[in-house]
């Protein structure tokens, strides 16, 4: 405890632990993710191996970008938010270190699993049926040491970031353990405890939840604390932020069918589904304008902070890909863009522009805190690492967005008499030129984490050290 790095009030450890680990993830599974975009350009790549199969490997890097990535930064950012806005040290320090271990181990275990074909084959809850009880019992732990240092805060009320962080972690253990309901044949295999369209509509009323929660609401905590600290300047509008927290926890919830439009499920659900997520789009700006408008009188500060930048290009993203969203759910849009790779477009401007690009912003921001650093090493390294995840987010984004349409119109295309102008095998060598792009922009996203891992091990294993702030 007397050492200048570490804190005597707060539980930073299993801050630092998450924040090392989100890099760590990122590498891995963004690199992944590289080979496998490599694969659709050269398919030789697999080396014949079914473990090395875009079908086996894929899974493999969703799970590893949102869960191993995006799950780190938001254990690490909640547990630090929670403690430095109640006021308190973290309700359980056994919990906080059960949680990061288990939470490692359950990463080990998908990348075990996976690559051998064990699956679900549900998207992004492929886990089979042993791992997702450990998820269940490790996210339960979460959720009893977040809600408890709320209950013993120091101060009066509860700051808004708590609201989004709390509504994350107590949405996705629902839906988790919903969804993830299965009847056991042995240690490996599973079936899923619903049949047919019950099944497809529970499944996407998690899947697209897990992109409500998980990748959105639990940033969006990230967002109203990190913003306003990095820029020095309070939330725009309070008000607003309450308003945009109801909003979206209401709405959020019923726009899973759309995904399943044109298919068996009740056209009344599908319809539903696309009235839900056009509503979507209000909490959604809502929150985005809330954000962009805390820099009032700070603008100027995007100058020499490349760290502010990562966070307010992160809403610009964010903005984009939510409007985005409700448009594609519109049924005749999404007669055109399903199953293309607009859709895989769409999910990385998200994945890319929004998720990852504020959570390296916020993990920038806290390495020197919970290390006791004065800053980051290199503030020069920073803004490199900006410009490559700016410049390959839009390489990919736009390579994914003129494959889709080019998708979409060849394989609706047809001649006088009714049969189809492309085979599919036609449409495939055309998107050969953007499955390049895409590829290229995901090796600068990578290139761009390894320059953060540098950094950051750079500045953990700088001499110098400053004492850790105790305020909020």
């Amino acid at each position: 405890m007397s050492t200048a790095t570490e804190q005597p009030t707060y539980n930073y450890k299993v801050v630092r632990q998450f924040a090392i680990m989100t890099v760590v993830w990122g590498i891995v599974g963004m690199a992944v993710g590289v080979l496998i975009a490599a694969q659709l350009v050269w398919p030789a790549l697999n080396f014949d191996t079914a473990w090395l199969s875009f079908g086996r490997l894929r899974p493999l890097h969703t799970n590893a970008v949102i869960f191993a990535f995006g799950g780190s930064a938001l254990f690490a950012t909640s547990y630090y938010v929670v403690q430095r806005t109640c006021q308190v040290r973290l309700f359980s320090d056994t919990l906080a270190s059960f949680t990061f271990w288990g939470w490692q181990l359950i990463i080990v275990l998908a990348a075990i699993s996976l690559p051998l074909g064990m699956t679900s084959g549900k998207e992004y809850a492929e886990l089979e049926w042993p791992i997702d009880i450990l998820i269940a019992v490790v996210w339960v732990a979460y959720a009893i040491n977040f809600l408890a240092t709320v209950k013993i805060r120091k101060t009066s009320h509860i700051y808004v970031a708590n609201w989004f962080y709390a509504a994350f972690i107590l949405t996705v253990a629902i839906l988790h353990i919903v969804n993830s309901a299965a009847l056991p044949v042995s240690m490996t295999k599973s079936y899923s405890a619903y049949a047919g369209a019950i099944d497809a509509m529970a499944q996407w009323w998690y899947g697209h939840n897990a992109v409500g929660f998980f990748l959105t609401a639990g940033f969006l905590g990230m967002m109203y604390y990190f913003v306003p600290k990095q820029a020095e300047r309070p939330v725009y509008s309070y008000r607003l932020s309450i308003v945009h927290f109801w909003a979206l926890i209401c709405t959020y919830m019923w726009a899973g069918p759309h995904h399943l439009h044109y298919t068996a499920l009740p056209d009344w659900t599908q319809s539903l589904g696309m009235i839900m997520s056009l509503i979507l789009l209000a909490p959604s700006w809502g929150g985005m304008i809330n954000g962009m408008m805390t820099l009032s009188g700070a603008w100027h500060k995007l100058r020499n902070d490349p760290i502010l930048r990562f966070l307010v290009v992160s809403l610009s993203f964010y903005g984009m890909s939510t409007f985005e969203g409700p448009m594609m759910a519109i049924k005749t849009v999404n007669a055109l863009s399903h199953y293309t790779d607009w859709t895989i477009g769409h999910v990385h401007a998200g994945a890319l522009g929004w998720v990852a690009m504020i959570s390296i912003g916020a993990t920038y921001h806290l390495i020197p805190r919970v290390f006791g650093k004065e800053a980051m090493y290199s503030s020069n390294l920073i803004n490199v690492h900006f410009w490559l995840s700016t410049i390959g987010t839009v390489l990919y984004i736009a390579a994914m967005w003129v494959n889709g349409i080019l998708q979409g119109l060849m394989w609706r295309a047809v001649n006088a008499d009714g049969t189809l102008t492309y085979s599919f095998v036609e449409a495939l060598e055309a998107s050969h030129p953007g499955f390049f792009v895409r590829w290229m922009g995901g090796a600068f996203w990578v290139l761009g984490m390894l320059l953060m891992a540098y950094n950051v091990f750079m500045t953990v294993r700088s001499a110098e050290a400053k004492p850790v702030a105790q305020t909020a």
